[in-house]
């Protein structure tokens, strides 16, 4: 019979999360993420050890488990250029023919200036989805240790229903032979 397989977790990066998943093999865990390419021979896809990454994967194997990869502040400055970086933008040359005092005003309009985008609400649903994610796992957690409990209580609720069997067995097999020999005398 085949030794069951103890889980490994493996990791990939999924835009602002990481995808953490338990299971037996690559293969299943390309499977858990839907994806059809390996991953893993690309290097987007490892296996963790870390203790705190791999506690909750492993309460959970097939489960897939995504985790924020820094704060939405950290995400969004990833984003941004660097602050010395300016952008060049070509002067106009003035033609050779024209006389700077006699050229014609530009007739370019500015371009209109792009509304500041505002991530309120996103950052308020990625929160909301964190918060979530977190409270299903406590509940998944939660159910998994009163499992356990229950388990732990039914050995020794068997164990003592098996003894007192026993003890009965006994008596009952003391009497029978009593009343055996009071049956032939």
């Amino acid at each position: 019979m085949p030794r069951k397989q103890k889980p490994k977790v493996f990791r990939t990066a999924t835009g602002f999360h990481d995808a953490y998943v338990a299971a037996p093999s690559r293969k299943a865990a390309l499977a858990a993420w839907g994806s059809k390419h390996d991953l893993f021979a690309s290097g987007a896809a490892e296996i963790v050890d870390d203790p705190e990454l791999i506690k909750e994967p492993l309460a959970q194997p097939g489960v897939v488990f995504h985790r924020s990869r820094g704060t939405a502040e950290e995400q969004l400055a990833a984003l941004r250029p660097a602050p010395n970086a300016k952008r060049r933008i070509p002067k106009e040359e003035p033609s050779p023919n024209v006389h700077p005092a006699k050229a014609a005003p530009s007739k370019k309009k500015a371009a209109p200036e792009k509304p500041k985008l505002d991530r309120t609400a996103l950052d308020e649903a990625e929160r909301i989805l964190a918060a979530l994610e977190k409270r299903h796992s406590e509940e998944r957690a939660g159910m998994a240790q009163r499992e356990a409990d229950l388990q732990r209580q039914r050995k020794a609720h068997d164990k003592r229903q098996s003894h007192e069997i026993d003890e009965q067995r006994l008596k009952t097999d003391k009497f029978r032979a009593i009343y055996e020999r009071a049956k032939r005398n």
